[in-house]
């Protein structure tokens, strides 16, 4: 890289920083105005409410407007330099407009791999913090309950069991049954009047066991007053509710759709739209990155405002395509990979148009 490469990037990085924490501050502003009610009937202290909760914020806050950040600064610096006609005397040197985004693109890929690693391990685990203190202290009473009802599932190809009632708090539950199919006909029935889980031996303990086994020669029927399996979940498996996706990492959240999949559930559309965006948002920080080089290198009339204006406008557009191409494929049959990538394909394009007519 060469001097007038170290000086866009190095512009480009800081006024990135200075847009992340301008509007962070903002954010939080906000936030603890709209909760401060809140955390005075809990009775919190300032210290605890920045301890147990805006450490997971501020991560979150970064991470959803991280794209948005990266196209106002880029937006920003840029439309200073062609302000003060510097794009104009780089230009006129000799220098290529190809030549000029390299150092926009190199930005561009070094604030993506930090957001595609931060998605995949760092930002959920800050969510995890966030969400439990708003279960905890913000939710209203009941709304986020720990109580599931009638859950079902499928363990493998032949086996499905169910919980009538199950308590995420003390992981325990009642009315358990498990069965396995051999072709359209039952072969095996289990059922337990309570099942709990074993934190020693990271097994589920079933009590009030009544087994059936269905033979040529007619039935088998035991019973146990309590036995010990290793089912195909764990009690995190269990929990339902709308923060599970953002709290998982990359790695787990693969897990846990695969094994929704397998047990045949629904709504597995929403998990597999975050599992898909957590690699497509990186790729929509360089996307607009360049989108922001081209339209703010251009000197005209009205300076920055007009360059604020249109890099509103076009980021209004990505969100607005986003949130469709999401409702789509939650509530439709859109396939989640198209749901994630269909906004930075479009925008792809709109890139491109954008690139062969400027001016160079």
């Amino acid at each position: 890289m060469k001097k007038i490469d170290w000086y866009i990037f190095k512009d480009f990085i800081f006024t990135f920083i200075y847009c992340i924490l301008l509007f962070t501050a903002i954010s939080v502003v906000v936030d603890i105005s709209e909760k401060t009610d809140d955390f005075a009937k809990a009775n919190l202290s300032a210290a605890f409410v920045a301890k147990n909760y805006y450490v997971g914020f501020v991560p979150f806050i970064v991470s959803f407007l991280f794209p948005l950040f990266t196209f106002i600064s880029v937006i920003f610096f840029t439309s200073r330099l062609a302000n003060r006609s510097e794009i104009i005397a780089i230009l006129a040197s000799g220098t290529s407009f190809n030549r000029l985004l390299k150092p926009y693109i190199l930005g561009g890929i070094l604030l993506a791999a930090l957001l595609w690693f931060g998605n995949r391990t760092f930002v959920p685990k800050a969510n995890e913090i966030r969400t439990n203190f708003e279960l905890k202290f913000i939710s209203s009473p009941g709304q986020y309950g720990n109580n599931n009802s009638n859950l079902y599932m499928r363990i493998d190809s032949f086996t499905y069991c169910g919980i009538r009632f199950y308590d995420t708090a003390t992981k325990s539950g009642s009315g358990f049954f498990m069965d396995r199919l051999n072709g359209t006909k039952v072969a095996y029935n289990l059922r337990a009047n309570s099942i709990n889980w074993d934190e020693a031996q990271k097994k589920w303990k079933l009590s009030g066991v009544i087994e059936r086994k269905i033979e040529k020669l007619g039935e088998v029927v035991k019973q146990d007053t309590a036995r010990r399996l290793n089912l195909n979940f764990v009690p995190e498996d269990l929990k339902r509710d709308e923060y599970v996706k953002s709290r998982l990492t990359t790695n787990e959240l693969r897990r846990m759709v695969e094994m929704e999949k397998l047990r045949g559930s629904e709504g597995i559309n929403d998990l597999e739209v975050e599992l898909y965006r957590r690699d497509a948002t990186p790729v929509t920080v360089i996307i607009l990155t360049l989108i922001g080089a081209i339209l703010a290198s251009r000197k005209i009339r009205g300076g920055s405002g007009i360059h604020l204006a249109a890099g509103f406008a076009i980021a209004a557009l990505f969100i607005l395509f986003d949130r469709f191409s999401t409702i789509f494929s939650v509530k439709g049959n859109l396939p989640p990979v198209i749901a994630a990538w269909l906004p930075n394909v479009i925008f792809g394009m709109l890139t491109w148009y954008l690139y062969r007519r400027a001016p160079k």
